[in-house]
């Protein structure tokens, strides 16, 4: 019995099937590239209007001016929020806003001019409106009293968002029987920004890194005035740094979170306006002489972790992070191993997110590795110092919405005026060499003024408008 093979084929490999590593990769990308790319976002956001960024369907809550601290702080607690609308109901018209920033004011005044007892028999019945004479009293400027039509161009709003410092710009209009203001809604940075991230794809194009465009506050090293801050103008602090002077650094320069650094400068995590919160809701307002270290130890464990990112990521990766996450602030930083795009567990960026960033341009300068984020530490979460390092790298810099959202709207030479053609700033659309504007209706689109009769926002699904929206709108109460 004899056997009998089949002969032998040589096969050719397809080249189609296999590609050379890193043949994938998309060509440089010059600067003029990324221009463009910025002057086609700006004219998107000249022709949407602030109320296209909502979802049809979204909720408001608005607190009446006479309501207790108290009360008003149990509310945005109990709903998931740091900020909330103020209503003058005497004069039926917006009264300002009730922010985390207010809490931090009214817990130094406390702390500074009354006891414990006096405090707390105080805050009982202390109402919002009296807000404005705790700033007063401390020499804190009170936030302007901006607001914007809500079908007024996205473009102004973005440029009246960034002049308050408040970051929040309530859209108001006007009953046309009664002549009495109606609040609508309020628009923050980071709605704005997913906004953009979700819509329009010349992100991809943004490829020069966020150093280059001076994006973010960076470390200077010690100055004559301030030689004994490293890391100026940043402010900083370590774990045994008491809680009261970080709520000073909060107060006085006006910000909103302070990293948590080694004696290596390297940061460790990052105490918040938010943290304060959950000391003043458990009744430790006029107990703030604890260290910041045991102050995270009541942190919640829903916390998402500290950001990083390092000099050299593009733009691009920061709004396709914004598309995928919830981002208010990142901290830059060098020399760690989160620096390089390593991953840590929960929270870091799946093979899916860095796919997104393949249109990245090639060269160091302005290629990068998507932003990190990672949880806070145990041993940092714990209260715990010393020995246990961290692998987030040394700090050099903090990028916040509003270093983001004022280079993406510009300066008032970038302005697109309100005579030329429709929200396109003047400029041709097939000289930007991107998508065709002219796919989104404009201000003077049939269909978006017909929206706009009907009191509706974009639709969360796009229909109708070919316009994604960030979601349903609880950010604000």
């Amino acid at each position: 019995m004899s056997t009998t093979t089949s002969p032998r084929v040589n096969r050719r490999v397809s080249a189609r099937g296999r590609r050379r590593a890193l043949s994938s990769l998309p060509a440089h990308q010059p600067v003029e590239t990324h221009d463009n790319a910025l002057q086609t976002i700006r004219a998107f956001l000249n022709s949407r209007s602030s109320y296209d960024v909502f979802p049809v369907s979204f909720r408001l809550i608005v607190l009446d001016n006479k309501l207790e601290v108290k009360k008003a702080l149990s509310a945005l607690m109990s709903n998931g929020v740091v900020s909330a609308p103020l209503w003058n109901a005497e004069e039926s018209r917006f009264a300002g806003m009730f922010t985390v920033s207010d809490i931090i004011h009214l817990i130094q005044y406390y702390y500074d001019t009354s006891s414990f007892s006096e405090a707390t028999t105080d805050v009982e019945h202390f109402q919002l409106e009296s807000l404005r004479d705790v700033e007063k009293a401390l020499g804190v400027e009170p936030p302007p009293l901006l607001h914007c039509h809500p079908l007024r161009p996205l473009y102004e709003a973005c440029q009246l968002l960034i002049g308050t410092h408040a970051r929040r710009l309530p859209l108001l209009d006007r009953d046309q029987q009664t002549g009495d203001e109606v609040l609508l809604s309020v628009l923050t940075q980071y709605r704005v920004l997913k906004f953009v991230a979700i819509n329009c794809r010349e992100i991809s194009h943004l490829h020069l890194s966020l150093r280059h465009l001076r994006i973010g506050t960076y470390v200077q090293g010690p100055s004559a005035d301030h030689p004994n801050n490293p890391f100026y103008p940043l402010k900083t602090a370590t774990l045994e740094t008491t809680v009261f002077d970080v709520v000073h650094m909060f107060s006085k320069e006006g910000i909103s979170a302070v990293p948590i650094v080694d004696q290596d400068g390297t940061v460790i995590n990052m105490y918040e306006t938010v943290d304060v919160i959950t000391l003043v809701r458990s009744g430790s307002y006029q107990s703030l002489d604890l260290t910041v270290g045991a102050a995270l130890a009541q942190r919640s464990p829903d916390f998402p972790g500290v950001i990083t990112c390092t000099p050299q990521d593009s733009l691009a990766s920061l709004m396709l992070l914004l598309k995928q996450r919830r981002v208010h602030r990142l901290v830059v930083v060098e020399g760690g191993a989160e620096s390089k795009g390593r991953d840590r567990g929960r929270g870091e960026w799946t093979d899916r997110d860095r796919s997104l960033v393949r249109g990245e341009s090639t060269e160091r300068s302005s290629r990068a590795s998507p932003p990190t984020f990672s949880p806070g530490s145990a041993p940092a979460a714990a209260g715990m110092s010393g020995s246990t390092k961290s692998s987030k790298g040394r700090l050099v810099g903090i990028i916040t919405l509003s270093d983001v959202l004022r280079y993406i709207v510009g300066t008032s030479s970038d302005d697109f005026s309100s005579s030329q053609s429709e929200g396109m700033g003047g400029r041709d659309s097939s000289d930007m060499g991107f998508s065709d504007l002219s796919s989104f209706p404009l201000r003077g689109d049939p269909s978006s003024r017909d929206r706009s009769r009907s009191g509706g926002g974009v639709q969360e699904d796009g229909q109708g408008s070919g316009l994604s929206t960030p979601g349903t709108d609880t950010a604000t109460i």
